[in-house]
């Protein structure tokens, strides 16, 4: 019954009594009106539906309540996140008692300047704050902790019994076990990270902060035994051997977790042949064992500055599933007959055993594709490459054609010595190899992903939906105050749409930040068992297939092809099962997505603030790239950003939204949004997570200083 209600109601735009449902659902008898009322009183207390003053029902978030995720700031106040709507602002003494991070239910009370609304927390659905990472100390015979999270309005005891080895200094995660009273938390060391001046216990507090594990339980070493490091003979039934092709891999200087190979041949019809072969870590990693249960809660490995923490062990990660040059390897084989469109117009999968012959490094390729230049050891191989770097190009105009969105963001490396320290901030290059295994891994992802969906079978996707037009038109209007007026469709919110966009800003000084703030402006993609489509990559359909040592869908996606295609079995049992498991998968893969990214960006923050402890004093360039009331943003040339405080500027500055302009009262001095800026760097603290700056000249004024030189001289 409890389907059908909801089924009802999601097809009303209005609420609907209790009769009104009862006659819906076309009950005869007393026995089936008060089943009727019990499940209301269910759906009404676990927030699916709500219950108007009037006696009328409706589903929650069609009414004046909300869930979400509430998200505070380190003053006190927050917002509560909200799927596909506008956040609600919700001031410190309407939190309830509430955390950051906490499930709630908030009810909008009024509306705050520009009609944003606000509102007030009136129930916490779900507490998700179990455990806290921080810094203890021992006062007298109780410990405490500081929590490292300023966002966490809370106080935690720990007594004596309960602190485990802990001293003063030590980074250590607290369960908490109760609230004691008013704020204040009781809780008990569960794990001692280091003293917070050993070097890496600063990053392994974040990584534990979001309950990501650095170790793996002995339930999954203990299976490790099992696992052979080496193909064996049985191994070899039923796949398809590759070993005599010319297949090799293309990745980091420094990546040992090897996913994917690829081979290409050109076909007497001008056709291209091209193999992605994935490494088949299902078949080691089997359903329902530990190593799968630990895999699907990780749900992805963390590439951090200094380490990775992988979603596998490093038996596999780096062993038996990484597809090293010179061994044989269990593959999945995605092998496609490519036209000169860049259409697919036959393909193959099925699994294989592989040798690859070469272990290619981005810079070696670019070095070959972009200079014409052979690194030794790589001659047997230009053709091949050559080969590929003409499909990748067809594959890319293919791409673009459709509506593909190429945002262009730059992402920054972070070097650090052996003491965790970081010695140099650079952009990550990106060259011509990056850009065609990227090609290549989107067709395999695409030709996997429309095979099962025309096999109409349970099935995980990686979905990024269409853009919300009035976020957009929010975009459009912001980029208006800088002068900018884009004169595309709006009604048509098609990919093309918004590409035109990005190529309308592409030769604006400000486009690197414009993208950004665009990109900010999309829907997240995530994992469905339902088939939405891409946005950003202009495809209907799109799955994640190519990437299994590093993440649990795709290792899910490599289990439904065993299932499906290899093993033949489409029982209604199988089907059932995957319909049920499915989602659970794809939500908990998305969330630990989110966790990963968060994790990598508090760990790039962090670091970039330590570097710039040791450069205060120091001059750089960089980019205006934000500006509020209290502030302007710059973000330097190797991507560290910081924040000029207007309060220390030597002027009286008034920030004027309408124009995203500051402006000096007394000397008239103008800083627009884009304009290159000399910085003086004045404070950071890593601890705090800030980078202060002093804006010393603009480019525009070096450019008059110059030209002022070369008139006295003439």
């Amino acid at each position: 019954m409890r389907e059908r209600i909801l089924k009802i109601l999601k097809s009303r735009n209005r609420a609907l009594s209790i009769e009104d449902l009862n006659q819906e659902l076309e009950n005869q008898t007393e026995e089936d009106f008060l089943e009727l009322e019990r499940v209301l009183n269910e759906l009404c207390e676990d927030y699916t539906i709500y219950r108007t003053n009037k006696d009328r029902y409706l589903l929650f978030d069609r009414g004046p309540l909300k869930k979400g995720y509430l998200r505070v700031n380190r003053k006190g106040y927050g917002f509560v996140d909200l799927e596909d709507e506008e956040d609600i602002f919700i001031p410190i003494d309407h939190m309830n008692g509430a955390l950051h991070n906490d499930f709630v239910v908030a009810e909008v009370t009024g509306k705050r300047e520009k009609g944003k609304l606000e509102g007030r927390i009136l129930k916490i659905l779900e507490r998700k704050l179990d455990t806290v990472v921080g810094e203890f100390y021992l006062r007298g015979t109780k410990g405490y902790l500081i929590p490292d999270e300023t966002k966490l309005k809370m106080s935690i005891e720990i007594d004596r019994d309960k602190i485990h080895g802990a001293v003063d200094g030590h980074k250590v995660l607290v369960k908490i076990l109760n609230l004691s009273y008013g704020n204040t938390y009781q809780g008990e060391v569960i794990k001692i990270l280091g003293h917070k001046n050993d070097p890496g216990v600063d990053i392994l507090s974040i990584v534990y902060k979001y309950n990501i594990e650095d170790q793996f339980p002995d339930e999954v070493l203990e299976q490790l035994k099992e696992i052979p490091d080496a193909v064996r003979e049985e191994d070899w039934k039923g796949r398809t051997d590759l070993t005599d092709q010319v297949i090799f891999t293309i990745d980091g200087d420094d990546t040992k977790d090897i996913d994917d190979a690829i081979s290409i041949e050109k076909l007497k019809n001008g056709n291209y042949q091209l193999g992605v072969h994935i490494a088949d870590v299902s078949y080691y990693v089997r359903e329902g064992t530990p190593l799968d249960m630990d895999a699907m809660a990780r749900g992805t490995s963390v590439y951090l500055v200094d380490r990775v923490i992988p979603m596998l062990p490093h038996q596999l990660s780096n062993g038996i599933c990484s597809l090293n040059e010179g061994v044989d390897r269990l593959a999945i084989s995605c092998v496609m007959e490519i036209d000169s469109h860049g259409k697919t117009v036959d393909y193959q999968i099925f699994p294989s055993v592989i040798r690859s012959r070469k272990k290619m490094t981005y810079k070696n390729v670019n070095a070959i594709l972009e200079n014409h230049t052979i690194p030794q050891g790589y001659e047997p191989f230009v053709e091949d490459l050559t080969k590929m770097s003409e499909l990748a190009l067809i594959l890319r105009k293919s791409k673009l054609e459709r509506g593909y969105l190429d945002f262009d963001v730059d992402e920054a490396k972070i070097i650090v010595d052996d003491q965790c320290h970081p010695i140099e901030i650079k952009r990550r290059e990106r060259g011509v190899g990056e850009n065609l295994i990227e090609d290549f891994m989107i067709a395999a992802n695409e030709c996997v992903a429309t095979h099962i969906y025309y096999m109409e079978l349970p099935f995980i996707y990686r979905i990024h939906e269409y853009p919300k037009e009035e976020k957009i038109r929010e975009f459009l209007s912001y980029i208006g105050t800088l002068g900018y007026h884009y004169k595309g469709n709006l009604k048509d919110m098609s990919p093309k749409t918004i590409q035109g966009l990005i190529e309308y800003l592409k030769d604006k000084k400000e486009f690197k930040i414009l993208s950004s703030l665009l990109l900010r402006n999309m829907k997240k993609a995530v994992y469905r068992p339902e088939n939405l489509g891409h946005y950003g990559l202009a495809s209907t359909c799109y799955t994640h297939f190519t990437s299994p040592i590093r993440r649990y869908p795709d290792t899910t996606v490599h289990r439904l092809l065993r299932t499906y295609l290899f093993d033949c079995d489409m029982s209604q049992e199988t089907i059932q099962h995957w319909e049920q498991k499915l989602p659970m998968v794809a939500e908990n893969s998305s969330a630990r997505e989110r966790d990963s990214v968060n994790c990598e960006r508090e760990v790039e923050d962090m670091k970039m603030a330590e570097y710039m402890e040791d450069h205060i004093g120091e001059e750089f360039w960089g980019m205006i790239s934000g500006m509020t009331n209290f502030g302007i943003f710059i973000e330097l040339d190797n991507l560290v950003e910081g924040m000029c405080r207007l309060s220390e500027m030597k002027d009286f500055f008034h920030f004027d939204e309408d124009t995203m302009t500051v402006v000096g009262e007394k000397s008239k001095k103008k800083y627009s949004l884009g304009d290159r800026v000399l910085i003086k760097v004045v404070a950071a603290s890593k601890e705090e997570g800030f980078i202060d700056f002093e804006i010393l000249k603009t480019q525009e004024e070096v450019k008059e200083a110059k030209k002022d030189e070369e008139e006295e001289v003439i």
